[in-house]
């Protein structure tokens, strides 16, 4: 078996039994896990000290996942994932069958259909989507390389993905939300 089905194999058994995975991101090192399990989610709030309150980022392979996860995707959103040069999330109104402490207050949910070989083939084998959090503790700066991520972390996690991202020097994903009502504001360029 080669490591990258290695990798996806050991994530799939750490995210199944409700676990927490760190692991590259077409954009940072993230903290993962699956994205309808609330258990879960909790984990990845106390290991980052965050609160809840403060919406974490979800990973879906495709536009059909995307599909069965938002009540009604708005037709823009495809235009800015097709037209976009770089990761852009979205934030969407009304999620649907992901974890209740995932969604936000205001009843959205950001979501990127993730563009790197390894999420996508984790997420495709994992049928669900996954939580995508940069790699750090509340208030102190993402991570921009694997070395950067504190001992806190990587102790608080399941397992480490042990392999190369894609993109060494990626930075946090564009962040857009749209709501259905038309409303498209950008939260982060």
């Amino acid at each position: 078996m080669d490591k990258f089905t290695e990798e996806i194999n050991a994530c799939l058994k750490v995210l199944e039994e409700g676990g927490l995975i760190l692991y590259p991101t077409d954009t940072v090192w993230g903290i993962g896990c699956d994205a309808t399990n609330q258990e879960a989610v909790r984990k990845v709030y106390a290991l980052k000290n965050r609160d809840d309150s403060k919406a974490l980022i979800c990973l879906v392979a495709n536009d059909a996942m995307l599909e069965r996860h938002i009540d009604k995707v708005p037709e823009l959103a495809y235009d800015i994932m097709d037209l976009s040069t770089k990761p852009t999330t979205i934030i969407y109104d009304r999620p649907k069958s992901v974890a209740k402490n995932l969604i936000a207050e205001d009843n959205t949910l950001a979501i990127r259909v993730a563009s790197d070989k390894f999420c996508k083939y984790l997420i495709n084998k994992f049928r669900k989507p996954i939580v995508s959090t940069s790699a750090n503790v509340s208030d102190e700066p993402s991570p921009k390389g694997f070395h950067e991520i504190s001992e806190s972390i990587l102790k608080g996690v399941d397992y480490v993905v042990n392999l190369h991202p894609e993109n060494p020097n990626a930075v946090p994903s564009a962040i857009i939300k749209l709501g259905n009502d038309g409303t498209v504001k950008v939260i982060r360029a």
